[in-house]
């Protein structure tokens, strides 16, 4: 929808924005985001936008300040927490929804439901799409109740696998015991937890970015883990993500080869990304992340609005499957933001 043309060139001005934290010697999944942050400002020069980059912090009338005195066209919204909190991520739309800036990626209620990963497999229940069955320490406070399996503790909005390890996957045999393995590692997971039946069997992440006629499903990929010895737990935990030291890390790879007898699996996994993406609304570029049992049985671990684009990351990777250059990316999630660049035939920047 037309809403106008900025005639002052200056207003060409977009704003990049990620967690103050990242910038303050942050842990290694903050301070990808300053990577992005450099990799999308590059992109956009290329297109023909101004990029200025912003840290986001709770100093919330200083940034309204900063954006008011700026005045950006609109603001690439790179913000995956806030001074370290992860469900702080809804905040930074939320304030550009009241300020009536346009951004880029999921609106403020999607970002809210997906990340917070309770929430998030309510509605996927709800919608019919299987999701591991979970308990928070609120399910567990009751009267105990025989339950047994292992169960894999995750943080309930922390993103970048934080918290997760070979010790966070437990065999329990009641609800007591699960309860007293949540209490133990909240500090690990940064807070509120839950603990999720462990699924064994193979582990897919599909990445979406929007075109013009729905969601494209980029090339599915699946993580393999090579020469783990048995015994030894297969999943994408920290250390495989962020320590290049460890033994997850040099182990953990992304493929994107599959027989032809995985071709049925891989449509199923595909309808169900586009599922997830309808269900939340997303807006711009997702990624759905799938665990599949010993029965070929789909199982959705997370949906991850606004997922990480530093140029060695998942998605970038999928992208270039589909032959699609980075520039692209960044443009393609403009556009489903509504943002358009005519500054090549017009001189001017319009939205």
């Amino acid at each position: 929808m037309e809403t106008g043309r900025l005639e002052d060139p200056q207003k060409g001005k977009a704003l990049i924005i990620y967690d103050r934290g990242a910038a303050h010697e942050g842990t290694p999944d903050q301070r990808d985001s300053l990577v992005q942050a450099c990799a999308v400002a590059q992109a956009l020069t290329e297109i023909g936008w101004k990029p200025v980059e912003v840290p986001f912090s709770l100093d919330v009338t200083g940034f309204k300040k900063t954006v008011q005195n700026m005045g950006p066209a609109f603001v690439f919204n790179l913000v995956e927490s806030v001074d370290g909190h992860g469900r702080l991520i809804y905040l930074a739309p939320a304030i550009l929804d009241v300020m009536g800036i346009p951004y880029t990626g999921s609106k403020t209620d999607s970002l809210y439901t997906s990340s917070n990963k309770k929430t998030a497999k309510k509605w996927l229940e709800g919608a019919g799409i299987d999701t591991p069955r979970s308990f928070s320490e609120a399910d567990l406070s009751g009267e105990p109740f025989p339950l047994q399996g292992n169960f894999i503790i995750k943080s309930t909005w922390e993103h970048a696998s934080i918290g997760l390890g070979e010790d966070s996957v437990v065999l329990v045999e009641d609800s007591r015991q699960l309860l007293i393995a949540l209490e133990q590692r909240r500090e690990e997971v940064g807070g509120e937890g839950f603990a999720e039946s462990y699924i064994e069997g193979r582990e897919f992440n599909l990445s979406l970015l929007a075109s013009a006629g729905g969601p494209q499903v980029l090339p599915p990929a699946e993580m393999r883990f090579d020469d783990y010895p048995p015994g030894r737990l297969k999943m994408v935990d920290y250390s495989a993500k962020w320590n290049e030291d460890s033994f997850e890390w040099r182990h953990t790879r992304r493929s994107f080869d599959f027989e032809q007898c995985d071709h049925p699996l891989l449509e199923r996994l595909r309808e169900l990304a586009r599922r997830c993406w309808r269900l939340f609304e997303l807006r711009g570029y997702a990624r759905v992340d799938f665990r599949v049992d010993g029965d070929n049985r789909p199982w959705v671990l997370e949906v991850n609005a606004n997922p990480c684009i530093s140029p060695d990351a998942g998605f970038i990777a999928a992208a270039a499957q589909a032959g699609i250059s980075y520039h692209r990316v960044v443009e393609r999630i403009l556009e489903d933001s509504g943002i358009r660049h005519e500054k090549a035939t017009t001189g001017h920047w319009g939205l």
